[in-house]
């Protein structure tokens, strides 16, 4: 089949999309060389999640799982899946979330105070500034309240934005009095300094309001203000710019610790992908070609021994045993050889398919079909996303074959839209009722398993369950395309 001319050689992963249960405990994994090119994304992890859930794809999605209802069930079942790490660095978004708190303490302590400051101003001029500068501090404060994500960054690259706040709220401190709750807001000047602006903004700032708290006080004349009365708001604004900045220092070394850790946790599973797929390797070595060639040396053993004692045609018949014996350890050779090809061609996956599906029905006397859905032309797709895809098919009928003793297994596979869909059906038992695969994995069944991760490592959404079947049990893949601009081929 011929590529499409607006999907020629272009391939993306989205979102991963698992539509299995949350695998508790595994993370997601980095591509690597030996697992066919998977993302550093993989199926997020609940706990206590039982069902297997769905989500939209999405480069910022959360991780899709579904699982299988159980027999009885009529539909899946969806459940939240823990999302995909924030795209801006969490140090970043919890100094948001500290500024915003700030502004909305400030915006409390303005509309008290205002009134006291409206009351004392003198008539005239007096009465307009104070009242301007009410509105201003206000709706400065308001406006970084409600929206930060939008004008936050110009406080950060403007402080004199910040240095005009302290001069109205000045001007309200020396007419309402520094006895009032607009004492408070000066106080969160340094505060608000020390998170946006690290310890210089904080000295800063804090100097500037100390001053300013000093002039008020030498303004105002009451002879029953003491000196530790007069210093104490100095003093916090000091404590303030110092509590700011040192919030500021944590979140950023919060951060940096986090991210380390995220990255050792994704060499850990490059490392721990290696070992699981050269184990694979070695189990599938052991299973299937060395057993094999076992076979075909003691088959030569006894008819090099007994070949001048025997009638020609049970040496024939010994013969041509060795030679099939023989073949397929080559065959099974080469299927290993296949998983570990890097090659830069593209891989038509249905035809792929198709010729697998032939080759299970024959080897297992079971009445494997294989229908091509969906539109005519499909696209090519890389070898490792291939590979991928081949051995969820593989391990969907193999797996029905040994648990669910089917009569039949139906495959089809195409391309709808955007999507390239893959479906292994089988009429055997299905899954006991509220099988989850968390079960499945104690109890030494990763098959379900696999099929899970190695879908999550293309971006790709699995469902397992009986579907739209009366019973057995359906396999469906959905692995998303991409669609090239015109010209772009």
């Amino acid at each position: 089949m011929s590529m499409t001319g607006e999907r020629r050689g272009v391939w993306r992963r989205r979102g991963v999309e698992s539509l299995e249960e949350p695998l508790p405990g595994v993370p997601r994994q980095p591509r690597t060389a030996a697992d066919g090119g998977a993302t550093p994304q993989g199926p997020a992890a609940r706990a206590d999640t039982p069902a297997w859930a769905d989500a939209p794809a999405g480069a910022d999605a959360p991780a899709r799982t579904d699982a299988p209802p159980g027999v009885g069930a009529p539909a899946w079942t969806d459940a939240p899946a823990q999302a995909d790490a924030p795209a801006i660095p969490i140090q970043v978004n919890a100094l948001q979330a500290l500024a915003r708190q700030v502004f909305g303490f400030r915006l409390a302590m303005i509309a008290l105070a205002a009134p006291a400051a409206l009351l004392n101003a003198n008539p005239g001029l007096g009465a307009r500034l104070v009242g301007a500068a009410v509105v201003a501090t206000f709706m400065g404060s308001y406006v970084l309240f409600r929206d930060w994500e939008r004008f936050g960054p110009l406080l950060l690259r403007h402080p004199t934005l910040l240095a005009a706040d302290t001069l109205f709220g000045s001007l309200l401190l020396i007419s309402a009095g520094p006895d009032t709750t607009l004492a408070y807001v000066s106080v969160c000047t340094p505060l608000l300094a020390g998170i946006v602006y690290g310890w210089r903004g904080a000295a800063v700032f804090a100097s500037l309001q100390s001053l300013i708290f000093l002039l008020v006080y030498a303004t105002t004349q009451n002879p029953a203000t003491t000196v530790a009365e007069r210093l104490l708001l100095p003093g916090l604004c000091v404590i303030a710019g110092a509590v700011g900045s040192a919030l500021r220092n944590l979140m950023f070394r919060f951060g940096a610790a986090t991210q380390a850790l995220t990255e050792v946790q994704a060499r850990l599973a490059v490392t721990e992908a290696i070992a699981e797929e050269r184990a694979r390797l070695a189990r599938e070595m052991h299973d299937s070609v060395a057993k094999t060639l076992f076979g075909v040396a003691l088959a030569a053993d006894g008819l090099a021994g007994s070949a001048d004692r025997m009638n020609p045609t049970l040496v024939k018949e010994r013969a041509e045993l060795v030679a099939r014996s023989a073949r397929r350890a080559a065959a099974e050779s080469r299927e290993l050889l296949a998983d570990l090809r890097r090659e830069a061609d593209s891989t038509d996956v249905l035809r792929e398919l198709a010729a697998r599906t032939r080759d299970f029905g024959t080897r297992t006397n079971l009445a494997a079909t294989y229908h091509s859905t969906g539109e005519e032309e499909t696209p090519l797709i890389p070898p490792a996303v291939a590979r991928q895809l081949l051995t969820i098919a593989t391990e969907a009928m193999e797996n029905a074959h040994r648990h669910a003793a089917p009569t039949r297994v139906d495959v089809s596979a195409g391309v709808h839209g955007d999507l390239l869909c893959m479906t292994v059906y089988d009429d055997g038992r299905g899954l006991p009722q509220g099988t989850t695969l968390e079960q499945l994995r104690s109890t030494g069944h990763f098959g379900l398993v696999g099929m899970v991760e190695r879908a999550a490592s293309l971006g790709a959404r699995i469902r397992i369950g009986r579907g739209t079947h009366p019973k057995g049990t359906e396999v469906r893949l959905e692995l998303p395309l991409t669609t090239p601009a015109p010209g772009s081929a």
